[in-house]
């Protein structure tokens, strides 16, 4: 294991705080209703054909088509997509100032290219990373191991120099397959003592 020298942060979930339920719980009258929708209508992995490259139009007419009952609400996803924004989460992003004096400090992320100028202009933190990797504009998106790899080729840097910090265990799977070291980021974890405990971090 190389000494660290660069930090890589996913961004929905350990530095954003972006939920559907933000949106849907102003749209339908109960949860029930609203849990059946993000289940089988804009579910996971629909979502996820975006983040892989699939255009927001596209995705909103296929699926009208499939669920002409949900017709409005479906249009609903991506035309108030910035409803679905809560906003950053503080405690984790505070950190990457600190980090940076000592570590290059990056974003990997699975998001929509058509999305993310949205949270790109809301919230300042992405001025200060060293670059990022954005799923939509490569068409891959995690666990492949392809789109780690633009990542590392891009920025000339080494897996085992990089610590890579996520909320979906499948892609810190990947990661440590190719020999990232990692940090699996939920409810249980608090990054900043995480950080303190491996001695990556000194915070007064």
């Amino acid at each position: 294991m190389g000494e660290l020298k660069n930090i890589v942060f996913d961004f929905g979930g350990v530095l954003i705080d972006w939920n559907p339920l933000y949106l849907y719980r102003k749209v339908f009258q109960t949860e029930e209703e609203m849990t059946y929708f993000l289940e089988h209508v804009c579910c996971y992995d629909w979502n996820l054909l975006q983040d892989g490259g699939r255009t927001l139009a596209e995705a909103t007419r296929i699926l009208q088509e499939q669920h002409p009952e949900y017709r409005e609400e479906i249009a609903f996803y991506y035309g108030r997509w910035d409803e679905m924004l809560g906003g950053i989460i503080a405690e984790n992003v505070k950190l990457i100032k600190p980090l940076k004096e000592k570590y290059r400090v990056y974003g990997l992320t699975n998001w929509s290219i058509e999305t993310i100028p949205i949270a790109m202009e809301r919230y300042d933190f992405f001025n200060h990373l060293d670059g990022i990797v954005v799923s939509g504009e490569e068409k891959i998106t995690k666990p492949n191991p392809q789109l780690y790899q633009i990542l590392l080729d891009r920025y000339g840097i080494q897996a085992a120099e990089s610590l890579f910090i996520d909320d979906n265990y499948a892609n810190i799977e990947t990661a440590q397959q190719m020999g990232f070291q990692t940090i699996h980021l939920t409810d249980r974890v608090n990054l900043e003592e995480t950080l303190k405990e491996r001695a990556l971090l000194v915070v007064p």
